[in-house]
């Protein structure tokens, strides 16, 4: 699960928050494992709290979904489906669990589709902002 942090700017435009990945350090969305005991989107809400110390609003239908390899610490990896789920940001926190861990960077939609490596991603977030994302 994974969730497309964004927020308006003052031209009623808007802008997009990417995180690094720990590892690689590529620019990704915050995402994760699915969580017992939570829906995907909450689940998605909660990577977004954890990477990026966001709050907001998340929609509880996915934009879609794209496919990404993960490394494994043992240098496997292994194909994951990431469902990317609309979050609308209304509070970025000063403190959250992975401050350390990562860089946070605000983008265009532009921008940031061309930030991102896996091009499932890239698509998701032109088609977002084709229209006006709701959360």
């Amino acid at each position: 699960m994974g969730a497309l942090p964004f927020r308006r700017d003052a031209e009623g435009g808007c802008e997009v928050l990417l995180v690094t990945s720990r590892e690689s350090r590529r620019w990704v969305i915050p995402k994760g494992w699915t969580m017992k005991g939570r829906k995907p989107f909450e689940a998605a809400a909660q990577e977004a709290y954890e990477e990026a110390g966001l709050v907001g609003e998340i929609g509880r239908r996915p934009l879609g979904f794209y496919l990404y390899e993960k490394r494994l610490k043992n240098r496997d990896s292994v194909l994951c489906q990431v469902k990317v789920f609309p979050l609308e940001v209304r509070k970025q926190l000063k403190r959250w669990p992975e401050r350390e861990q990562r860089d946070l960077r605000w983008f265009t939609p532009s921008d940031a589709a061309d930030a991102v490596t896996e091009p499932g991603l890239a698509a998701i977030i032109r088609s977002a902002f084709k229209r006006e994302p709701t959360a």
